[in-house]
């Protein structure tokens, strides 16, 4: 439910419900945590957290959104993003989304997506492989003002204190590895002239 001007309150649909979520990440164009969407959702009393949770599944199960878990100083993040048929559908049922929530979904983002975006700037994360029992670190840079990918540093390890210490490493030297990697592949490489 949204509250209007004190006690009005709209029922959203089910179908409404669905489509204000593919609008919020879309809009947001950022993958959105699971935290950040209930906040929302919830302080914004659109729905109820059981049935976002419900509708989040339904809606990831449905192939229109993707989610992605990453591990980031021990805390597990599931993040949400739009996948291509999420988009069609969005497109094709825009229309279903009353004006008084749109409204609300386009002020939250405007107000919200800088602080989104800036923890996107830079992000470590690693996951476990359950077959071999080692660790896959991924490392990113992002530009803070696009959210567009500048670098992207994957790299297996053997164990999970190796995979924090990168992670660790990652986010305190960022900036630093960035600069030095780009350096190093742009600057012409002096080739050896030795003649046997």
């Amino acid at each position: 439910m949204i509250r209007l001007k004190s006690s009005l309150k709209l029922e959203l649909s089910d179908v409404e419900e669905k489509l204000l979520l593919l609008y919020l990440i879309y809009l947001m164009d950022l993958p959105m945590s699971r935290a950040a969407i209930t906040n929302f959702i919830v302080e914004k009393e659109l729905m109820d957290y059981y049935t976002l949770e419900a509708n989040l599944a339904d809606m990831v199960e449905g192939g229109f959104l993707e989610v992605a878990h990453e591990n980031a100083q021990d805390v597990s993040t599931t993040l949400y993003t739009l996948t291509d048929d999420g988009q069609d559908h969005l497109k094709l049922l825009d229309s279903l989304i009353s004006r008084p929530v749109k409204q609300l979904i386009n002020r939250f983002v405007e107000s919200n997506r800088g602080v989104i975006q800036k923890s996107f700037e830079k992000s470590a994360n690693y996951f476990p492989d359950d077959e071999t029992g080692e660790f896959t670190v991924k490392c990113g840079v992002y530009d803070d003002k696009r959210g567009t990918l500048l670098m992207e540093i994957t790299l297996p390890v053997v164990t999970r204190e190796q995979a924090k210490q990168i992670q660790s490493n990652w986010n305190s030297n960022y900036t630093i590895i960035y600069q030095k990697v780009l350096t190093v592949l742009t600057e012409p490489v002096e080739e050896d002239n030795d003649e046997e």
